[in-house]
């Protein structure tokens, strides 16, 4: 013991405050300090006898810190440090494609909202991007087709802290949702706060690949004919009732497990939906 420690000292400084030491690991998602970057971990590299960490944020784009203090994790200041195994493993990747986030807690929910026309097209967005949603807070809600859209945003009351992102089946040039969508954007307090996309599709279920089915395409249904019951005959599945729909949506739900099993039309959409409604504040 030295004696010099003993005496006189100053008890009502606050104790030193312990910065917690983070592993590194792939998927961990930090802010940096200095420059507000979000993204996670994906790789460690030894670079001029220092430990750079690469972030990715959510647009997988990359930057490269020195590892150390100046970090955030949950708001809570962290220094990163070098996994006990000296190797960062591969970034588990959502279905998306998005960068996973390791040990996540899903946030409350913002006033910002996706709309989809109505539930097959809530569980496809769910099952491909649930993953990302959680992460950025947003929730998607089904509506019952687009008849009185116009009456439904402004009810919802969008302004620049309570945005709306809106994915339309068959938005094609003079189709009945096209100019639906037209006059809702001539209501005042859409722009900046209201994007509206959409597929060419009739219907979300014609968003997945017929590779991913194992068919060469879509069948062609007669207009006379709702086209639902008529895919469901094509296949040879029951087709009669409502439950016969639902049961028939989920076979084909259960084919698709990635982005990868989407065609390319629905995936700009929803991904031009999701950073609108994250793009900052201005």
């Amino acid at each position: 013991m030295h004696f010099n420690q003993w005496g006189p000292q100053d008890l009502s400084a606050p104790p030193e405050r312990i910065i917690r030491k983070i592993e590194a690991r792939s998927g961990v998602v930090v802010e940096d300090v200095a420059t507000g970057w979000v993204g996670a971990v994906v790789r460690l590299e030894k670079s001029g006898g220092m430990h750079i960490v690469e972030l990715a944020d959510r647009r997988e784009k990359v930057r490269a810190f020195p590892l150390g203090p100046g970090f955030l994790l949950d708001g809570e200041p962290v220094e990163l440090v070098a996994p006990a195994t000296t190797a960062v493993r591969k970034a588990v990747r959502t279905a998306s494609g998005s960068v996973k986030v390791a040990d996540f807690r899903a946030k409350v929910a913002k006033a910002s909202r996706i709309w989809v026309e109505g539930k097959h097209d809530a569980e496809l967005v769910e099952k491909v991007w649930g993953d990302d949603l959680r992460v950025e807070g947003i929730v998607v809600e089904p509506l019952r087709g687009i008849d009185d859209l116009t009456a439904a945003v402004a009810a919802f009351s969008p302004d620049p802290h309570r945005r709306l992102g809106i994915l339309v089946d068959h938005l094609v040039p003079g189709s009945k949702e096209t100019r639906i969508v037209a006059n809702l954007m001539k209501s005042p307090g859409m722009s900046n706060n209201v994007l509206v996309v959409g597929h060419p599709y009739v219907d979300v279920w014609q968003a997945i690949k017929p590779s991913t089915l194992g068919i060469p395409a879509w069948p062609s249904i007669p207009r006379s004919m709702e086209w639902k019951q008529g895919i469901l005959q094509a296949f040879g599945w029951p087709h009669t009732t409502a439950e016969d729909i639902g049961l028939g949506w989920q076979r084909l739900l259960s084919r698709v497990n990635s982005y990868a099993d989407l065609e390319p039309s629905l995936l700009g959409r929803v991904e031009e939906v999701i950073d609108f409604l994250t793009a900052p504040v201005s």
